[in-house]
């Protein structure tokens, strides 16, 4: 999801669009192969679905809490010249 960072200098906003695609992706993949993994197998799928849908989770609520907080930008003055008409 982009959390952890690699190196610096990276862009550090995680890109959300690709998180839920790849844990779309994932929960797709534990469907089809449902019935034809071993126990182990079957639990790695699950705790991973479970993890990342509760991170994704985490990240959406942070983030939407950090733009409700943000002040509302005042849009730029136009000089105080009008034109009449």
């Amino acid at each position: 999801m982009g959390l952890l960072g690699f190196g610096e200098g990276e862009d550090e906003t995680p890109d959300l669009g690709a998180a839920r695609h790849a844990i779309d992706l994932l929960a797709m993949i534990g469907e089809k192969t449902r019935g034809n993994l071993s126990l182990e197998e079957q639990r790695l799928v699950e705790n991973s679905l479970t993890e990342l849908r509760f991170r994704y989770v985490q990240v959406m609520e942070k983030r939407a809490k950090e733009q409700s907080t943000e002040p509302a930008k005042e849009p730029p003055e136009t000089g105080g010249t009008e034109a009449s008409a």
